[in-house]
């Protein structure tokens, strides 16, 4: 989430029983079609100020269209292992959310070398998306945007089996859409159905990008 001073954000991390979370946790098994990509403009997209959901967050200052790259999620690279060494959630009482996984290996901690895109805040309505690109991640618009919107998307932290009530009331979401779930955790999963003869599905070059949660803000 945007990040306050003394309390961190994004997208700073926490943990509680650490959920972890894997590329294809909460993606759907087919890629989304990769947005167009315009001329790069010079007038800044986006702003950051303080935020009614938490924080700092960043909200635009012109119109944007859907589909627009807007920033890549940078940070220093750790191994799943050294995000666990360097926080954790449980000490601190609160989940961190600048920890972004980009693969099962990997971790983007972007409270080192991170840049504006941890600011960017949670929200159970979301209007930007993260995608995996490579071995990057990326920002893109879900739908048209207008000044003043402030940018957001849907964190969906991993949930793990052996998660409690207590872990649980760590990621409480105040994002204050009707849309609300309460929680920045990832909708538990539905049962699955069988699947349809015939219906096999093309994996693309882009997968969603998740959040991986920890740490304190």
């Amino acid at each position: 989430m945007g990040a306050d001073n003394g309390h961190t954000s994004e997208d700073a991390a926490r943990r509680g029983t650490t959920p972890r979370v894997m590329p294809s946790r909460s993606s759907s098994s087919s890629s989304p079609r990769r947005p167009k990509r315009t001329t790069a403009s010079s007038e800044p997209l986006f702003e950051l100020r303080r935020s009614s959901i938490q924080g700092t967050g960043a909200f635009a200052l012109r119109e944007i269209r859907k589909g627009k790259r807007l920033i890549e999620y940078t940070g220093r690279h750790l191994t799943q292992k050294e995000a666990d060494e360097r926080y954790d959630d449980e000490a601190t009482g609160r989940h961190h959310t600048f920890l972004f996984c980009l693969d099962n290996k990997t971790v983007i901690d972007a409270s080192e070398g991170g840049n504006d895109s941890r600011f960017f805040n949670h929200s159970c309505e979301p209007n930007c998306r993260a995608f995996i690109e490579g071995k990057r991640i990326f920002l893109y618009t879900e739908r048209h945007i207008w000044p003043g919107e402030e940018l957001v998307y849907d964190y969906s932290f991993a949930r793990t089996p052996d998660m409690t009530e207590e872990d649980e009331r760590r990621y409480v979401c105040r994002c204050g859409s009707p849309f609300c779930r309460g929680t920045i955790l990832v909708p538990p999963r539905k049962p699955r159905r069988a699947a349809r003869k015939g219906r096999g599905v093309k994996a693309g070059k882009r997968t969603r990008a998740e959040k991986q949660k920890r740490g304190a803000r």
